[in-house]
This record gives C-alpha cells, sequence and structure tokens, in this order.
C-alpha cells in the first residue's frame, strides 16, 4: 500500500472550530484536518492509494489509517461514490461491488471506534462545499454543482439545506442519459472543440433549468480548471461559475458534515 503526504492549503490556520474529512476515490483516500471557520485544509492532507480490492474492510481499515496518522480524536466525516439511504450503500461506483447493501455508518463507526460518523456521497459533500465556503457562499435559493469528469456528478441546495443522493448525469435529454452527451469524457472521447461540448452542456443545463429553475449552477471537475475556455460559451439561462475549492471539495464538505450531523 502506496502512502503519499501533502501540503495542506493552510498550515499556518488556527482555529478551535475544527474538522476532520475523508474522501473516498476509486484511486486514492485523503483526509485532513479542516477549519470550519473557512473551509481550509489545515496542516497536511494525508493520501493512501485505495486497496484493491476497494473492499468495505479494507477501505474502512484505510480511513482508520489516516485518521490515526492524523491523531484525530473528534468527528469525522467519509465521502463515498455512492447512493446513501439512511447511511447504507445502494450504489457503487469505481469501488467494490460488495459496498452494496452495506451499513456504513456502522462500518465506520466500529473501525474508527467513535459515534460521531457521517457518511455521505461524494458530490453532495462538494456541493456542501462551495455552498459554505466555495463558489456559492452567501447564495440563496437553488443551487446545483455538476462535477464534469467520466460522467456527471450532482449536488442539489436549498438556502443550504442539501437535497441527497440526486443523480442528474443518469437523466434522460433527447433518448441519451445526460452524462452521456455531455460529460467532460464525450468531449475526449469525441475530439469536440470547447464550442462544441459547450453546446452539449448548454442543451443539458437547459433541461435541468426547465424543470428545477435554480438560481445557479457551480461546474466542477477536472475541466473546471478550464472555465474560461468553455462557461463563456454556454447559452443557458442560469449564472454558471466554476467550482473554487477543488479536490479538497469532498474533504471539506466532509469535516462539515460530520461537525453538524449531516448523515443521508
Amino acid at each position: 500500500m502506496t502512502q503519499e503526504t501533502l501540503s495542506g492549503s493552510s498550515d499556518s490556520v488556527q482555529s478551535s472550530n475544527l474538522g476532520f474529512g475523508v474522501d473516498v476515490g476509486g484511486s486514492g483516500i485523503k483526509g485532513a484536518v479542516v477549519d470550519l471557520d473557512t473551509g481550509q485544509l489545515v496542516g497536511e492532507r494525508i493520501k493512501i492509494l485505495t486497496p484493491d480490492p476497494s473492499t468495505p474492510d479494507s477501505v474502512a481499515a484505510t480511513v482508520a489509517q489516516i485518521v490515526e496518522q492524523a491523531e484525530w480524536s473528534g468527528p469525522v466525516g467519509v465521502t463515498l461514490p455512492s447512493v446513501l439511504m439512511s447511511g447504507v450503500v445502494r450504489t457503487a461506483a469505481n469501488i467494490d461491488s460488495s459496498w452494496i447493501g452495506t451499513d456504513a455508518i456502522g462500518l465506520f463507526t466500529g473501525a474508527l471506534g467513535r459515534k460521531e460518523v457521517s457518511v455521505l456521497n461524494d458530490a453532495d459533500a462538494a456541493g456542501i462545499a462551495e455552498d459554505r465556503f466555495g463558489a456559492a457562499k452567501d447564495t440563496g435559493g437553488v443551487v446545483i454543482l455538476l462535477t464534469f469528469g467520466t460522467g456527471i456528478g450532482s449536488a442539489v441546495l436549498h438556502d443550504g439545506v442539501l437535497l441527497p443522493n440526486t443523480e442528474f448525469g443518469h437523466m434522460e435529454i433527447d433518448g441519451h442519459e445526460a452524462e452521456h452527451i455531455a460529460a467532460s469524457s464525450v468531449k475526449d472521447k469525441l475530439g469536440l472543440s470547447y464550442k462544441q461540448w459547450a453546446k452539449r452542456v448548454s442543451r443539458v443545463l437547459e433541461h435541468y433549468e426547465a424543470l428545477l429553475w435554480p438560481d445557479l449552477f457551480i461546474a466542477g471537475g477536472g475541466i473546471s480548471r478550464k472555465h474560461h475556455k468553455w462557461i463563456p460559451l454556454l447559452t443557458n439561462r442560469t449564472p454558471v461559475v466554476p467550482a473554487e475549492l477543488r479536490n479538497a471539495a469532498g474533504i471539506v464538505g466532509a469535516a462539515y458534515a460530520a461537525k453538524t450531523g449531516v448523515t443521508p
């Protein structure tokens, strides 16, 4: 098992309002202390490669290793690339299929030896983080975060309250799933220009607008780093802004969820 320690985004921050978040991905599991007044990482971010196979027990042991290495004793928030209902995993994207049906709350509570554990979908965690500390800070109404990557992940918040487990990437539009139309992987696969791809993204966003009438879209995923090349080309009605917290969003959202008791 390979381990990597990365610098946090704010080594000098001092705060008594701290939390701890762990973001479980298909390739890596990352955790850090978070200043919940600012949304900044404190000290070091610890990363360990996701075990193969990524079974519930092996992932839980890795999460416990990260928390122990950080010498953290308070509440812990964990993200999974999964739909969770009452703490039970219902889908498994990029992790072992044996996760389906797992009581994730019970699993991590046992592995970490504490009761204050929250587990939530990774896109939902990113949405919470962007709403509290990032691109949607101080924005009221309906905010939709969309992560453009291999597929399209989604998170919906209304006045800061999360509607968990939305799967807008699977919504059917013009006879196709939205993520098969406008994920960034589609741009790469078809060799689309930013202008061509932005037309597809606009169509998807217009469909979401017609159903939900959001006040703001936040565009996340790796392609958001090049937001200046495609967001200005979008033609939908609702404002679209790039995500601000980037790869730290899952950790920050998980830590916030644990501190506030958010558990879908």
